[in-house]
């Protein structure tokens, strides 16, 4: 991967629907992130259900809080979901069955549409490192968090 896309995949012992369902509802974002920026929700759908769809998180970077409104850009349920703040960066999860019925996720920080100027801010901040260390251990929350609703579903 290129600085523009960093991406790393983990495989999740519970089916796409399962991790889907974490994905498409903001208010469990928070639950899986694993670089320590994401806050509360202002204000989201139940559910994201399509591209336009936007909700309004309470952030955090650098210690400084801050109010981010995300866009969903990509949206193929049960497969594929990712959403974009004022920037053209994408953060994107691309979920695949696999034969035991769990799931492979690839999530991927998607810097390629940015402008000179958001390129040159992602790059002086040390983005692409900081990001990859976020999507692995975001990968790590999501997995515990989906298997252990699969768990909970199971019951």
């Amino acid at each position: 991967m290129t600085d523009e896309l960093i991406s790393e995949s983990i495989t999740i012992d519970a089916p796409p629907e399962t991790v889907f369902a974490i994905l498409a509802d903001p208010r469990q974002h928070s639950r899986i992130d694993g670089s320590g920026s994401v806050g509360s929700v202002i204000s989201a759908p139940e559910r994201l259900t399509g591209t336009g769809q936007t909700f309004t998180v309470r952030m955090k970077l650098f210690g400084v809080p801050y109010v981010i409104r995300n866009r969903v850009v990509e949206f193929e349920p049960g497969r594929r979901i990712a959403w974009r703040h004022f920037t053209a960066n994408r953060w994107r999860y691309e979920l695949a069955p696999t034969a035991d019925g769990g799931t492979m996720v690839t999530e991927t920080f998607d810097a390629s549409r940015a402008d000179g100027v958001t390129d040159a801010v992602v790059r002086w901040a040390k983005f692409p490192e900081r990001n990859r260390e976020g999507i692995v251990a975001t990968l790590q929350r999501l997995k515990q968090a989906a298997e252990q609703d699969r768990a909970s579903a199971g019951s």
